[in-house]
């Protein structure tokens, strides 16, 4: 196995230093590159890695000469294990607030404590956990409009609502994002949600469980139910409800009490490439590039001068825009109410219960 991975990055090596000689020649006044400044990103691939190629990637390479190589799946589980292998395959990825948490534990991440991007933040809130503040997607309510002619959900409350609101319903099997919409489909107010009251949650779930058609893992899967009219109402990813409207599906999205999940760019702890990491998290943050990559890639940027770059009508397909400002609520990962891993397990054992 060893010998294995040595090949591999015997072989990733030579690329890299190839493409520096290409780069050299093809371009003589600019610098030659070295192997060593070759970076590689993490990324979700598909519409998202084309998004961040198009506007994030390819100004940092004409910027510094370095280029982003993108490797694909993001996974937790090889982050934490290239880090203590010390044979890495990708230098930047993202985590989610639970993970990022997670990850500061497990020490598997570059501390940002001392780094330029620490000590002048671009905007308010753009240093997290040793993380740099980039986007945000949200799970919304989705519906088919020919459902319910006679008055549209607006809230979670609704989406619980089985007689003013009857009808198939499909929620996301991830504990820590489907428990606070039962608060506050319970009457919480989102400004109060947190630390949870975790046994409140389940007992507003019990409710919404015989009308669970399917506890969805895939957004594809999700979305293919919406789209093929097998489900009347669902707690899905707004990007997902987007795409389908621009298929021109009949579907309906609410923003009133979207759950924002923010995104956030780290360093692989340890990586030979930090110093070019970190300068390539700090160039992802540049509101017009952020802001391209969120229109692109359907996200929210959370620097909130990308929205000065950014159409009305583009921003009204974005989470963080400043038009859903107090209508729309965000996790507080450091506030749970719990531990979350005996809490996703209790939520495991409920579902197949």
């Amino acid at each position: 196995m060893q010998n294995h991975k040595q090949g591999h990055l015997g072989r990733r090596a030579a690329l890299a230093l190839g493409g520096g000689v290409v780069a050299a020649l093809a371009a003589p006044n600019v610098r030659r590159l070295r192997a060593a400044e070759v970076l590689f990103v993490n990324t979700w691939g598909g519409i998202w890695e084309r998004a961040a190629i198009k506007n994030l990637f390819e100004p940092f390479t004409r910027d510094t000469g370095i280029e982003i190589r993108p490797v694909s799946p993001v996974s937790f589980a090889k982050l934490a294990q290239q880090v203590r292998s010390g044979a890495y395959e990708f230098d930047v990825t993202t985590l989610g607030g639970g993970e990022i948490i997670r990850a500061n534990q497990a020490k598997i991440i570059e501390p940002l404590e001392g780094t330029d991007l620490a000590k002048s933040p671009p905007f308010h809130g753009a240093v997290f956990q040793n993380g740099a503040t980039s986007h945000a997607f949200a799970t919304v309510i989705a519906y088919q409009k020919a459902r319910y002619p006679n008055g549209a959900p607006t809230g979670w409350a609704d989406f619980w609502d089985q007689g003013k609101f009857p009808g198939s319903r499909c929620m996301q099997r991830y504990a820590s994002r489907v428990l606070p919409l039962g608060l506050v489909a319970d009457g919480v107010p989102t400004d109060t949600l947190y630390p949870m009251d975790i046994d409140r949650a389940f007992r507003s779930l019990d409710k919404i469980k015989p009308a669970t058609r399917v506890w969805w893992t895939q957004g594809q899967q999700s979305q293919q139910l919406l789209r093929d009219g097998e489900i009347d109402m669902i707690a899905l990813w707004h990007a997902r409800v987007l795409e389908l409207q621009d298929e021109g599906k009949p579907v309906e999205i609410v923003w009133n009490q979207a759950q924002i999940d923010r995104a956030y760019w780290v360093v692989a702890k340890g990586t030979p490439r930090r110093d070019a990491a970190l300068r390539y998290i700090e160039a992802a943050l540049k509101p017009e590039r952020l802001a391209g990559f969120c229109r692109d890639a359907m996200l929210g940027p959370l620097n909130p001068a990308a929205f000065n770059h950014l159409s009305e009508a583009e921003a009204a397909r974005m989470p963080t825009a400043p038009a859903y400002k107090g209508k729309v609520f965000e996790q507080d990962v450091l506030n749970f109410g719990g531990d979350v891993n005996a809490v996703t397990q209790r939520f495991e054992r409920w579902i197949g219960a």
